[in-house]
């Protein structure tokens, strides 16, 4: 089974970009539009990786992502910000909560971010195909 994301994106347009691109390159992709859905995707599917935005309505990621490393299912999930704030300006409470990447969208292509996700995932980049001789 292909690894799971869990794509936690406020902005529309923006998420369907990157579900589309993460499908497009063997990923399954489960939405959510803020972090009170993201969390509650996280504990129902347990993806291999959340893709996190920061600020969002209802909760921000920075507050999913403590709350989901409180759990004894979220503790260990991978996890990659992707987000428009620098990491100068992220909250202080991100270095505690063990995150794996920290993207900032605005200097990322689709594609690269693909690439940070087959990384953190430890999986063949999908521009080096594996020779099956």
């Amino acid at each position: 089974m292909p690894p799971t994301i869990a794509l936690v994106e406020d902005e529309a347009p923006i998420q369907l970009m990157y579900k589309m691109k993460l499908e497009r390159e063997g990923f399954r992709v489960a939405t959510a539009s803020n972090g009170r859905e993201g969390l509650e995707i996280a504990k129902e599917l347990h993806p291999d990786l959340v893709l996190l935005d920061l600020r969002m309505p209802n909760m921000n990621g920075d507050v999913m992502l403590g709350k989901m490393r409180a759990t004894d299912w979220g503790k260990d999930i991978r996890v990659v910000i992707l987000t428009n704030i620098s990491k100068d300006e992220a909250p202080a409470m991100l270095r505690l909560l063990n995150v794996d990447r920290y993207v900032v969208k605005a200097h990322c292509t689709p594609t690269q971010v693909v690439e940070i996700v087959r990384e953190v995932l430890d999986m063949p980049s999908s521009s080096h195909p594996i020779s099956t001789a």
